[in-house]
């Protein structure tokens, strides 16, 4: 399995963001739910996060998840969606 380092999404920021959060392993990350991860991020950092973050959460959720890697901006519409659901609220 690769490391989180490795994942076709995870840079340095995103790295620094799963570290805070307590994501060491992508078996770890591939246990999580890319809603709640952007949410405690914001919890945790006491800042508004750009709704792209939620984007690459689930892009690497899912290639953690399956071995596919994606763009993360295959994910946006979904994100789009569950904001007009309200499904996903900034917490800060």
């Amino acid at each position: 399995m690769k490391n989180l380092k490795d994942l076709k999404n995870v840079g340095k920021a995103t790295l620094g963001d799963l570290t805070l959060l307590g994501i060491v392993s992508v078996e770890q990350l591939a246990r999580q739910n890319a809603t709640f991860l952007f949410q405690e991020l914001e919890r945790r950092t006491n800042h508004r996060q750009d709704p792209c973050v939620w984007d690459v959460f689930a892009a690497i959720i899912h290639e953690a998840e399956t071995g596919e890697a994606s763009n993360w901006w295959a994910w946006t519409a979904k994100r789009k969606t569950l904001q007009k659901k309200g499904l996903l609220d900034h917490v800060v």
